[in-house]
């Protein structure tokens, strides 16, 4: 912890002090952020960095696979289901990117069946939300003769379009982007190559940008 304790002492002294009037403006006029970011938990791939975004740019989502469930209000508790719904009910973002990144760890775990998540509470049920793109992503890649690992990187891609598809679920995101008031993005970060690639939705593959 003291490790933390020393980051935020280094924030503090520089980043904040270099950028004061920008957090007390934040502070003052609330914030009012273009894009929804909705990205995996894995402490690797922090959308902060990857983008170089200043606080206040985005309004960043995080969960296990970067996975958006579909619209299904109930008496439930929808962490990821409600912070969509403020970002742009609320906030009135212009933009959603979803984005996946190369070695997933809740991917993995879906794809080589190797009971990581059998015993879970509550992973194995999240995860579940992502079974189309496992059986699809196995169904190409094996039938071709390819290796597991083509098999989890189609996956991982696989669930930014399930994403994609489950935000068009929720009727004030499909009216949104019907009138053309919301645009939504598919995004793709390779960890090891630090490339970014974008989902063509005339194509529905991924180019890098």
């Amino acid at each position: 912890m003291d490790t933390l304790i020393d980051g935020f002492k280094r924030f503090r002294s520089r980043f904040f002090e270099e950028h004061r009037r920008l957090f007390e403006a934040l502070a003052s006029r609330g914030q009012t952020p273009k894009v929804l970011l909705i990205g995996c938990c894995d402490s690797r791939v922090d959308p902060a960095i990857i983008f170089d975004a200043q606080p206040g740019e985005m309004f960043v989502l995080r969960n296990v696979a970067n996975l958006v469930p579909p619209y299904a209000p109930d008496a439930g508790h929808h962490g990821t289901s409600a912070a969509v719904e403020f970002a742009i009910r609320g906030l009135d973002v212009e933009h959603v990117v979803v984005l996946g990144h190369a070695r997933c760890g809740g991917v993995r775990a879906l794809i080589e069946g190797n009971g990581e998540t059998d015993n879970t509470d509550f992973i194995q049920g999240w995860m579940h939300i992502a079974r189309s793109a496992r059986d699809r992503a196995l169904a190409l890649t094996l039938s071709a003769g390819q290796p597991i690992d083509a098999a989890r990187r189609m996956c991982e891609q696989e669930t930014v379009a399930i994403s994609l598809a489950n935000l068009m679920t929720f009727p004030w995101v499909r009216e949104r982007v019907e009138q053309g008031r919301l645009m939504l993005h598919g995004w793709f970060f390779d960890l090891e190559s630090g490339e970014l690639f974008r989902l063509d939705p005339i194509t529905n593959t991924f180019q890098s940008v």
